[in-house]
């Protein structure tokens, strides 16, 4: 097997075009193939499966029983096979047999084969087969043989489309468009309401040709577009205007990186050394890009690949030559726009006084087109299912993303209904804004400390715009998940100098960097070899920072350098057991004399605080406590952990309760020897944020908390109409003896007692 992946795919391309070009059946064609494809990949088996009526159907294989071509069928989603087609995803198994959703087929007689490799062949953006290897040996295949399978898949696609043996409508294509009202649930993004048609941003480019007559001339067309894409950015990037500075910014400049960035050009054109067009070049780095991100379970990092999605589809266009989008064609009224996914440079290129709202079918909270959309102060939902069966260009929209819900074709009393709650949100805006000068003190004069969490310099603004009192939680490695390198020790520091100046006397928080397991960052070295099931309970956070000590003290120096003059508050994360608190500590002590020796401007002060999220950590707090300046709770990992659920997991996420008896009173039992000992305890977690938790957090003795900055305003309102000490008393009656579920209990007692919890 050649050591390149254009080399494996040319010797086999080269091979593939004579079989192509014989004057024989297009089953014999096919039958060609997998001998090929075997041979090179020196394996046992290689198959074919193709989409007939709505099922795969083996339609060629070298190595199974020949009595079950044809025969053999699997539903999509069914199999090895199956799931590949559903999912249009690659899966490379040493042990097929291992993966929960293998599925035996005795007729094929694959009972004496182990490793298992299939990519999906791919037509009109849905998979129309399958084309699979099998080796007797329990072995991983290679990656140059998987972008060689990858290449191939593409001309088979090519082969068996001119041959008519694919369904070209897939499932559900028949299916008539909705003509009523209807109502389409999704996940809140970016907060917000709007109206307006509803605008498609632009369907992908369908490739007809795979294989390239001439290779230079492809070349050429490459560089070209190349140039014109950079051009493009440049003068977007030029244009965009939210004011002085921003994370925003940032995203911007690491996109134009990705835009220059080498390795992803040499990719395209190794593709191209390997026989195939422009635009299957292309198509073949993007699926190599999606396979990434599927591999990703960290959304943070798989955002990050977004970038190069949104890059590929301009490249692809200008290639193409199929420029026009929506942004090119003009908005002519207010629109909501809707997408797969979108880059940020493509939600620039949209007119922001037309654009009211985008709506996507992917999308997430730390997706770059996610923050330059809050810049914008665009609403966003994502995580939309069915939009293109469920919504037609110009059907009129109401997207409501903090209800996270969109209304398509609506009726006159629910256009009315919208415009009401609209009317209501900016009355309880300026509510809240109104407010924000006042301090969050409840009835009986307890003064609770509302905190913000952030991870962007834009952030920090927040502080000023809902009168929060600081900065609770900064995710130093937000700056590390958006960029494409490791951040050099200047721009770290210069981040968190910003944000020190921008917060001026206000105290802020610095969490060192969370990283690793499932947030591993693709420009550090990590061991491929040990990939870790339960990522979120693996070699992350402070354990990873430990055992890379180059990292943590690059960052150390860079907050130290930063808190010069000023009190530097620094927090540990995922904080087990008090000997790691102590050699973290250690770290930046190390650090702080080293910048000393050397006449470097220091901190005043530096306060070190541990986030209590593993449970084991509640259990030596007695050791850890003289040591420490203050402590948080995380409670987003912290639950997870207590209810060994991972909060990921769409049946588990919604599952268990934040007040749940055996959460309240694991919280009571970590705060009662906090306090004993007289240090701060904040929680800085989703539970905070939300009126009826955080009334329960401070009926435990919490006054601390770091909340996203939406959720200053009502939690604010809430504590300003609470009644503190009749609260305690009875909420440790609650769970001294529990009658039943607390929840309930608690929005009664709020009920009763007049606390404000909308």
């Amino acid at each position: 097997m050649p050591t390149t992946a254009a080399a494996a795919a040319r010797e086999i391309l080269v091979r593939l075009h004579e079989v192509m070009a014989a004057r024989s059946g297009a089953q014999a064609k096919l039958n060609g193939v997998v001998n090929i494809i075997g041979e090179a990949l020196d394996s046992e088996v290689c198959s074919v499966y193709l989409l007939r009526e709505g099922v795969l159907e083996l339609f060629a294989t070298r190595g199974l029983d020949e009595r079950a071509v044809h025969v053999t069928k699997l539903a999509l989603g069914e199999g090895l096979v199956g799931t590949i087609a559903k999912n249009v995803e690659t899966l490379n198994l040493d042990e097929a047999a291992a993966h929960p959703d293998f599925a035996y087929r005795p007729e094929t007689g694959e009972d004496r084969f182990h490793s298992f490799a299939g990519v999906p062949i791919i037509r009109r953006e849905r998979a129309v087969g399958v084309l699979a290897v099998q080796h007797v040996d329990p072995r991983r295949y290679a990656d140059v043989e998987i972008e060689a399978l990858q290449t191939v898949a593409m001309v088979l696609s090519e082969l068996i489309a001119n041959a008519d043996l694919i369904d070209e409508a897939g499932p559900g294509a028949a299916r008539p468009q909705a003509t009523g009202p209807g109502r389409i649930d999704g996940f809140k993004l970016v907060d917000g309401m709007a109206a307006g048609a509803a605008v498609f941003h632009q369907p992908r480019v369908v490739i007809d040709h795979v294989v390239a007559e001439d290779v230079e001339a492809e070349r050429h067309r490459v560089y070209a577009a190349f140039d014109k894409m950079r051009d493009q950015i440049e003068r977007m990037a030029s244009q965009a205007d939210f004011g002085v500075g921003g994370e925003h910014d940032e995203v911007l400049e690491t996109y134009k990186m990705f835009a220059y960035d080498e390795g992803w050009a040499r990719r395209i054109n190794e593709a191209i050394d390997s026989g195939l067009t422009a635009e299957a070049a292309i198509e073949r780095v993007q699926q190599r890009t999606r396979m990434r991100m599927r591999e990703i379970s960290d959304p943070l990092l798989a955002d990050r690949m977004h970038d190069l999605e949104d890059l590929s589809n301009r490249l692809l266009r200008i290639v193409a030559g199929q420029l026009g989008t929506a942004a090119q064609m003009g908005l002519r009224q207010d629109t909501i726009l809707i997408a797969r996914n979108l880059g940020p440079a493509e939600l620039l290129e949209y007119d922001r006084r037309r654009l009211k709202g985008v709506i996507l079918e992917e999308g997430s909270l730390t997706a770059h087109v996610t923050i330059v959309a809050r810049a914008m102060g665009v609403p966003v939902l994502g995580r939309v299912r069915d939009v293109k069966r469920l919504i037609a260009e110009g059907d009129r929209i109401l997207l409501d993303a903090g209800a996270e819900t969109v209304v398509v074709r609506p009726s006159i009393a629910m256009e009315e209904v919208f415009e009401a709650k609209m009317a209501v949100g900016q009355r309880r805006r300026a509510a809240f804004a109104a407010q924000k000068g006042e301090p969050p003190i409840t009835r009986d004069g307890t003064r609770v400390t509302l905190m913000v969490n952030a991870g962007l310099r834009d952030d920090v603004a927040a502080l000023d715009l809902t009168g929060a009192d600081g900065i609770g939680l900064f995710r130093t490695e937000f700056q590390f998940l958006v960029s494409a390198t490791l951040p050099a020790r200047e721009r770290q520091q210069r981040l968190y100098r910003d944000v020190l100046d921008a917060a001026g006397d206000r105290p802020v928080i610095f969490r060192t960097v969370d990283i690793g397991g499932d947030k591993a960052l693709p420009y550090l070295d990590h061991d491929e070899d040990h990939l870790e099931e339960n990522p979120a309970m693996g070699w992350r956070a402070l354990r990873l920072a430990l055992d890379r000590e180059g990292l943590m003290k690059a960052q150390a120096r860079a907050l130290l350098e930063a808190g010069a003059g000023r009190t530097l508050n620094v927090m540990f994360p995922m904080v087990s057991e008090p000997w790691e608190f102590d050699q973290a500590v250690a770290l930046f002590e190390a650090q702080r004399r080293w910048l000393g020796e050397r006449s470097r401007k220091l901190p005043n002060d530096v306060r070190y605080g541990a986030m209590l999220e593993v449970p084991a950590l509640a259990e030596v707090l007695d050791l850890l406590l003289p040591r420490l300046d203050f402590l948080s709770i995380g409670t987003n990992d912290l639950t997870q952990f207590l209810f060994a659920a991972d909060r990921a997991h769409p049946k588990l996420a919604l599952r268990y309760d934040w007040l749940s008896v055996s959460i309240l009173r694991f919280l009571r039992r970590v705060v009662v020897p906090v306090q004993a000992a007289g240090k701060p305890v904040a929680v800085c977690g989703e539970m905070g944020g939300r009126p009826l938790e955080a009334m329960a957090l401070i009926g435990l003795g919490i006054e601390r908390l770091s909340i996203t900055p939406a959720a200053v305003g009502p939690v604010k309102a809430m504590v300003r109409s609470l009644d503190l000490r009749q609260l305690r008393a009875d909420m440790a009656a609650m769970l001294d003896a529990p009658t039943g579920p607390i929840r309930p209990q608690l929005e009664a007692w709020a009920a009763k007692n007049g606390v404000e919890l909308s």
